[in-house]
């Protein structure tokens, strides 16, 4: 608009959805400021601490962020809590508009007897400590017995489940990190167990996930035949075109079950029709009591039912894979039920109505579901939301980027920017190219700040 000065737009959360949306804000032809907000002094997100370290060609989509990086009007406020450092009352002063893109950051729980013993783990905490995740860097696995159960059967089920079935010279060579690999070394478990309360039509998993699980060097991929036995319902679904990746599975998972085991150390059995009913042991986890299914429903909408018929399984670590909820913010509204902002195309609602200048983007907008491309459209609606609100946003008080660093300066925050970055970036890779490594991470934010401390 003529004579006003660059919209202002604060972006909370640095992962896919944050930076999808900060490219579609720069994309526009109105004049834009785009700060871009995390915790850490690491951007990225999910790409560098929930990917898998031994799937490297996921994380290209980085190169795409890099451009969007080196656009003029964009910064990296690294470092930054918003909630803690600055409010979010605080940052309007700065902002013209506010884009919460800080994804789903907590499991959904099992709501079982015995869930909290000792041995039983979420997904998340596994996959972030053994990414280099700052915040999970004080965590311990216990992988001293025999078998160990993973429930879920979703991208990240089968990430943890392939983790604790590679060797160690399998994951050498990727960024996983040191401390990981020493622990993965001792490691003990022989068998893993993924189990799905529904059939093999409706698992999570996709076709690659799938048949990356029967190419292991020392780990026999075991399925059994009655597992895949298909009622009326689920037949139909493979006859649908939606449902095409899902054929793709069952015909891999018949091939695994018409294969006899080539005596391998290990074993990685997935198993269908069991939910978890109760986590039994003493001081520690001893085992997990399965409940067998039967599907109900008509195609498209089956349901796993009880039969009553249970079975114990004795193990000595297990890992919690059943989905993902948001975490509320404060001052931002929230809807506890469902674990997301409530929104409507991306405007947050408070009681029902757009609270202006407020935006949701990703996980945290539609809940945790997709893959990392999905994140593109949801932020580009929710910056279409915001362009249509433009012209009739009150402008904030302090229009500055200068005036934001100021702020946090003068609340001993060190901001870490994108050249800050890109300086810790490169202190990572030099020490994995000692080791044979893509990089060896920082696995705290004083590493990471101590490099910026160097010249």
């Amino acid at each position: 608009m003529p004579g006003q000065p660059p919209f202002r737009v604060a972006v909370v959360g640095s992962g896919p959805a944050g930076f999808y949306a900060a490219e579609a804000l720069l994309a526009s032809d109105t004049p834009v400021s785009v700060d871009v907000y995390d915790a850490l002094p690491a951007p990225f997100g999910l790409v560098r601490y929930g990917v898998a370290p031994d799937h490297p060609k996921i994380k290209n989509i980085i190169s795409r962020y890099e451009k969007t990086a080196s656009h003029p009007s964009f910064a990296f406020f690294g470092n930054v809590t918003v909630g803690s450092d600055v409010s979010v009352d605080e940052l309007r002063r700065f902002y013209d508009a506010v884009i919460f893109a800080n994804g789903a950051q907590t499991d959904r729980h099992l709501g079982i007897p015995g869930e909290d013993l000792p041995g039983s783990y979420t997904a998340t905490e596994f996959v972030a400590w053994y990414n280099g995740h700052p915040d999970y860097q004080n965590r311990e696995f216990d992988l001293s017995h025999e078998r160990a159960v993973v429930v879920g059967q979703g991208n990240v089920a089968v990430d943890v489940a392939r983790i604790l079935s590679k060797t160690v010279d399998e994951l050498k060579n990727t960024d996983i990190t040191a401390r990981a690999l020493e622990v993965l070394a001792e490691s003990k478990v022989r068998e893993v167990r993924m189990i799905g309360r529904r059939g093999p039509v409706q698992a999570a998993f996709t076709p690659p996930e799938m048949k990356e699980l029967g190419e292991f060097a020392d780990c026999d991929l075991v399925v059994d035949p009655a597992d895949l036995e298909l009622n009326d319902a689920s037949r139909a679904e493979l006859e649908v075109l939606k449902w095409r990746e899902a054929q793709k599975n069952y015909d891999l998972l018949l091939a695994a079950a018409g294969r006899e085991p080539a005596g391998k150390s290990r074993q990685l059995w997935i198993q269908f029709y069991r939910s978890p009913k109760e986590l039994v042991g003493g001081e520690r986890l001893d085992g997990v009591v399965l409940e067998r299914n039967q599907l109900t429903g008509d195609a498209g909408k089956q349901k796993s039912r009880g039969t009553g018929a249970t079975e114990l399984v004795t193990c000595g670590a297990l890992f919690r894979s059943v989905g993902y909820r948001g975490v509320a913010l404060p001052g931002v509204p929230f809807d506890e039920k469902a674990g997301v902002i409530p929104n409507e195309a991306g405007r947050v609602l408070s009681e029902g109505k757009p609270l202006a200048g407020v935006y949701a983007a990703g996980w945290i907008k539609r809940g945790p579901s997709g893959i990392i491309g999905t994140n593109k459209p949801c932020s580009f609606e929710t910056v279409k939301s915001f362009w249509e609100d433009a012209p009739t946003l009150p402008r904030c008080a302090e229009p500055s980027r200068e005036a934001v660093i100021a702020f946090l300066k003068s609340r001993s925050v060190r901001v870490v920017g994108y050249d800050d970055w890109r300086r810790i970036d490169a202190a990572e890779v030099e020490r994995g190219s000692a080791v044979g490594k893509p990089r060896e991470k920082f696995v705290t934010i004083d590493e990471m700040l101590g490099v910026l401390q160097t010249r």
